[in-house]
């Protein structure tokens, strides 16, 4: 086939969005003759969504210097622009502000109001993030749409909106941040945006919203860039970070084995994509569901590789070490993680572990301050969701641990009430074994056992084997005797699930706090428990009530 045909060839497969078609057909024509620069561009993006990330960056060099030799200043500015924004992203912020420092210089030699320029205000947002001026990247990212809107350049619009509202986000302002993802969002489903920067906006706003824990807005957009990235087989870019995103959701919806799957299928299309802080994130999501089954080997090995390859593996390292009864190390994990996080959606994410580990180590104290900041950051929702349902459960425990189980049931059902509507089962099912913990506490055993009953069926249904183990249903001489647990220890515990503190407990039963602290270690021991809610936990479910009195 003659150039020209080879290269209209590559053109129409490029329109329709068949990468590799327009790839072997554009690069065809390039050996031949060598291409434009318009046209190496169209190469450059086929390389893009194919994964060679580096190709794309060479050809966006070559077509650079065509546009200079043709003295197309404007369209320079451009390929400089998507070049800094390529290798910023891929952390090479140095080369990145290289070429964001020529397309500047171009604009100095006297080009007047552009839509580039709104181009340079847009790569301006790096130096604003990596100083730490989130209020300064807003407001750069606003300038930026509001050029793109003057002068009708989707991909400015859309990237505008985008990096506005994640800054936003993550200064905790949620509803002004989640309504410009939207806007976002209506750009590039409208087919506004361009293939490469529709990618990255869709995997941007992902990221945003799972910042701000909005579950349902996760949800959809990962639903959409997954029929978006189906629509093209050929596509390798931002595959890697949709099947993470889909991960996660199969994660809350319940389908665990699913889940595992498919984080192990983004770790590897992550890699293949270079870009290993994803990678590292989707070992991360496997090993939050293998902590949540109970395989607590395969949880530390995915917490090792996710730390690896650069993400931060907690909370749930944390929470492993809970489960495994090593509270120390559990508190020293997050109380060096919570100091360390200081936006809002960090915080966020990290505050309903550190409650968890706060009452396991009795900080009651810490405990109630985390969640009071729970509280606050449940009020920027727009309506209640995954942070709402976060802070009332986080809110249920401490009143379980501290004996205010009345308080507790209005917090715990609200929780519920939300996990519910979000097809959170495993969540939900916590939030009613908590309620069963503080129903028996009021000496109303009948709903304790109809909660943990329902607690039971689903994390039954789902695999989650500690948790099951801790409520299992009792059967005959199943009951605590078969634990071994002696006749102190068995008093200790009732007067723990009636939510007393150890040193209420050595009050008493006139002991000192230091015996009373070996009973209770002994009892966590031989139940296979590792907190005092899950041992209340275990003892109404097998009708250790409160001690008699009279």
């Amino acid at each position: 086939m003659e150039p020209a045909a080879k290269l209209a060839e590559g053109r129409e497969s490029y329109a329709r969005q068949a990468w590799g078609q327009a790839y072997d057909s554009l690069s065809e024509a390039d050996r031949s003759v060598p291409l434009g620069p318009t046209d190496l561009e169209l190469l450059a993006n086929t390389a893009y969504m194919l994964g060679q990330e580096r190709e794309y960056q060479e050809l966006m060099e070559r077509a650079y210097g065509g546009l200079l030799d043709a003295d197309e200043r404007l369209a320079a500015v451009r390929c400089a622009f998507w070049l800094g924004l390529s290798l910023s992203i891929s952390g090479e912020i140095g080369r990145g502000n290289g070429w964001f420092a020529r397309a500047d210089r171009l604009l100095e030699r006297g080009e007047g109001d552009c839509v580039e320029r709104g181009y340079l205000v847009l790569a301006r947002i790096f130096e604003h993030e990596i100083e730490g001026d989130l209020e300064g990247a807003a407001e750069a990212s606003a300038e930026a749409a509001a050029i793109g809107e003057r002068f009708g350049d989707g991909d400015l619009v859309a990237f505008g909106f985008f990096t506005q509202g994640d800054a936003l986000i993550r200064l905790g302002e949620l509803r002004e941040g989640l309504a410009l993802l939207d806007l976002s969002m209506v750009a590039v489903l409208a087919g506004e945006v361009s293939p490469v920067s529709s990618g990255i906006v869709y995997c941007g706003v992902i990221l945003a919203c799972e910042q701000a824990h909005d579950i349902r807005r996760a949800r959809e957009w990962t639903t959409a860039l997954s029929d978006w990235w189906k629509a093209q087989p050929d596509l390798v870019a931002f595959t890697g970070r949709c099947l993470v995103h889909r991960a996660q959701i199969m994660r809350l919806d319940g389908s665990w084995e699913e889940s595992i799957e498919e984080a192990r299928r983004a770790a590897d299309r992550c890699l293949q994509g270079e870009n290993p802080v994803a990678a590292g994130e989707a070992h991360y999501q496997r090993g939050e569901v293998h902590r949540l089954r109970g395989e607590h080997s395969e949880a530390e090995e995915a917490y090792r590789e996710a730390s690896t390859h650069g993400w931060e593996p907690q909370p749930g390292l944390a929470l492993l070490r809970l489960a495994q009864g090593k509270d120390r190390a559990a508190e020293a994990a997050m109380r060096r993680a919570i100091s360390e996080a200081k936006e809002p959606g960090k915080r966020g994410r990290l505050l309903p572990a550190h409650v968890e580990v706060m009452v396991a180590v009795e900080d009651m104290k810490e405990a109630e301050r985390a969640c009071a900041e729970l509280d606050r950051l449940a009020q920027a929702e727009e309506k209640p969701g995954a942070l709402g349902a976060m802070a009332a459960q986080a809110r249920g425990i401490v009143e379980v641990a501290a004996g205010r189980p009345q308080e507790a049931l209005a917090s715990l059902r609200r929780a519920d009430e939300i996990w519910h509507q979000l097809t959170a089962p495993y969540e939900s099912a916590r939030a009613r074994e908590l309620i069963g913990v503080a129903c028996g506490s009021l000496g109303d055993e009948d709903s304790a056992r109809l909660e943990l009953e329902a607690a039971r069926q689903t994390y039954a249904r789902l695999g989650a084997a500690t948790d099951l183990e801790r409520v299992r249903e009792p059967g005959p001489g199943t009951e605590v005797e078969s634990h071994d647990l002696t006749k102190r220890e068995l008093e200790v515990l009732r007067l723990l699930s009636t939510g007393e503190t150890n040193r209420e407990i050595a009050a008493d039963l006139v002991l000192s706090v230091r015996t009373v602290d070996r009973h209770v270690s002994n009892i966590y021991a031989k139940l296979g428990v590792s907190s005092r809610v899950a041992a209340a936990s275990y003892a109404h479910e097998h009708g250790i009530g409160r001690p008699a009195t009279g």
